[in-house]
């Protein structure tokens, strides 16, 4: 059993995306993003970033590689692991199995949930789901894609955790604040 964790921002409407891109130019937020999916607590160890197809195309290759992770592509449409990523998977279960199970058990700490709405449900739904890192964006951004609304009652908003800056951040005119929910 691996802890699967949901890593997201979300403006005032749930709005994480427009047209492949995040509406959002925040490089303070951004490197949190970076540095807690990156973080494992020993040399050698790995995180699994399971990401959706369209989440992995959208990503800007400048961002790879990312130190300490394992890439993880879901897609029934592809033929072959795109590059910069490690695997290619069919559903969400197959790359948690993987993960898990496969020959990656051994050096895997965290499993990541990057999106997209359907990747986030799934892994919100699943019972190794514990943490859903949420940044609030707060602002109104024009999206097309939202982050699927989960139980507050099951995920439960943490007043202070560990390693995650509580109060209010600013960059570019734009106020954020790093939530953590876990799960009761």
């Amino acid at each position: 059993m691996k802890p699967i964790r949901v890593i997201a921002a979300a403006c005032s409407n749930m709005g994480i995306g427009k047209d492949g891109h995040l509406p959002w130019d925040l490089p303070k937020e951004f490197k949190f993003f970076i540095d807690t999916i990156s973080a494992v607590s020993a040399p050698g160890k790995k995180n699994v970033l399971i990401w959706g197809k369209v989440s992995w195309f959208s990503c800007p290759e400048s961002v790879f590689p990312i130190p300490n992770t394992v890439h993880v592509v879901l897609s029934r449409a592809l033929s072959s692991v795109p590059e910069q990523a490690h695997h290619l998977c069919r559903d969400f279960p197959s790359a948690v199995q993987l993960a898990s199970q496969g020959g990656l058990a051994d050096l895997v700490e965290t499993i990541w949930i990057l999106g997209g709405p359907s990747v986030y449900k799934k892994a919100l739904e699943h019972p190794w789901c514990d943490l859903v890192y949420l940044t609030d964006i707060m602002a109104d951004f024009d999206c097309d894609v939202f982050f699927p609304h989960f139980d507050h009652n099951v995920f439960r908003k943490q007043d202070r955790f560990v390693g995650v800056p509580s109060e209010i951040q600013e960059e570019n005119g734009v106020k954020f604040q790093f939530q953590v929910f876990k799960k009761t």
